[in-house]
C-alpha cells in the first residue's frame, strides 16, 4: 500500500484519479481549494469504504501548500506518491487574452506544481524514494491559437519536470510526465466560441473539440494511467494517454515550424478542410 497526496480532486483527472487509488487499496489524501462542495465525492467514499481523506489545499498559496503538506507528513509519517494534477485554463488570442488570465494560469499550472514538489521533495530524498507525477498535456509539446497560454504553462512544466528527473534520480526518486490528449472533462467543455474575437481560432478550436468529444475519452483512462505508473518500477519519463495524444505529437512532429505556423494561418475553407483530411473530424 502506498500514500498518495492528489492535487486537483475536486472533479475530472483529479478525482478519477483519487477513486483509482481507493480502489486499489491505497491511502490518499484528496486535495482541493474548497472541501465544502465535495458532498458527492464524500458520499463515494463513504459508500466504497475508501481510505480518501480530502484536504483543503490551494496550490496558488505557499503558506496552505505548506501547511497541508506538513500536517499530512506529521500525521501519516510519509508520503509515497505525489500527484500534481490541480490546473485551470484560459484561452484567447495573445492579444486579446488580459495579462492577468496569463499569470493566473501560470499560478496553478506552473508554480503550484513547484510548490507543491519544494515542500515534499526534502521528505522523499531523505527516504530515498518516492514518485511525482506531473499532469501536464500535450499542449506542452503543441502550441496552438487560442490555448497559447495554456500551452506556455504545460512547455513550461514539462521543462522544469525534465531537469527535476535527472536531479532526483541518484535519490531514487521517479519523475513521470501524463500527456492527456483531448479528455471529455468540464475543462475540454469548456474551449468555447469567442464570436467577439478578431481571430478566427477560438472558433476553429471550439469546434475542433466539440467533434472529439462526441467519442468522449474519460478522464478515467488517464486515472488508471498515472496509478499504474505509481505502482510500477517503471522510470519512463513522458506518458501520452488518450487515443489521439500521441498521433497529435507525431503529427507536429512531422512539420517543421514554418509549415506548422503557416497550416495554423491558413484561411477558414483550408483549415476545416485539413482537419477533416487529417483527424476525419468536422470541426465546422
Amino acid at each position: 500500500m502506498k500514500t498518495a497526496l492528489i492535487t486537483g480532486t475536486s472533479k475530472g483527472i483529479g478525482l478519477e484519479t483519487a477513486l483509482a487509488f481507493g480502489r486499489a487499496g491505497h491511502k490518499v489524501f484528496a486535495t482541493m481549494r474548497n472541501p465544502a462542495m465535495a458532498n458527492d465525492f464524500r458520499q463515494k467514499i463513504k459508500k466504497e469504504s475508501l481510505d480518501i481523506i480530502i484536504c483543503e489545499m490551494d496550490v496558488d498559496s505557499d503558506a496552505s501548500v505548506k501547511d497541508c503538506i506538513n500536517t499530512i507528513i506529521k500525521k501519516q509519517g510519509e508520503i509515497d506518491v505525489l500527484v500534481n494534477n490541480a490546473g485551470i485554463e484560459r484561452h484567447g488570442s495573445i492579444e486579446e487574452l488580459a495579462l492577468e488570465n496569463f499569470k493566473a494560469i501560470m499560478e496553478t499550472n506552473y508554480f503550484g506544481v513547484l510548490r507543491c514538489i519544494k515542500a515534499l521533495l526534502p521528505q522523499m530524498r531523505k527516504d530515498r524514494k518516492g514518485c511525482i507525477i506531473n499532469v501536464a498535456s500535450v499542449a506542452g509539446h503543441i502550441s496552438s491559437s487560442p490555448l497559447g497560454a495554456y500551452a506556455a504553462s504545460k512547455f513550461a512544466l514539462e521543462a522544469v519536470s525534465e531537469a527535476l528527473a535527472q536531479e532526483v534520480k541518484p535519490f531514487n526518486i521517479r519523475i513521470a510526465i501524463v500527456e492527456p490528449g483531448i479528455i471529455n472533462t468540464q475543462m475540454a467543455k469548456a474551449i468555447s466560441v469567442d464570436k467577439e474575437s478578431i481571430y478566427p481560432h477560438s472558433k476553429r478550436f471550439g469546434g475542433l473539440f466539440l467533434a472529439s468529444l462526441k467519442t468522449p475519452t474519460p478522464p478515467s483512462l488517464v486515472a488508471n494511467k498515472i496509478l499504474e505508473i505509481a505502482e510500477s518500477n517503471t522510470w519512463k519519463l513522458r506518458h501520452p494517454i488518450g487515443p489521439d495524444a500521441q498521433p497529435f505529437i507525431d503529427w507536429r512532429a512531422s512539420m517543421s515550424d514554418e509549415e506548422w505556423v503557416d497550416w495554423n494561418a491558413a484561411n477558414d475553407d483550408d483549415w476545416y478542410e485539413a482537419v477533416q483530411n487529417t483527424f476525419g473530424l468536422d470541426a465546422r
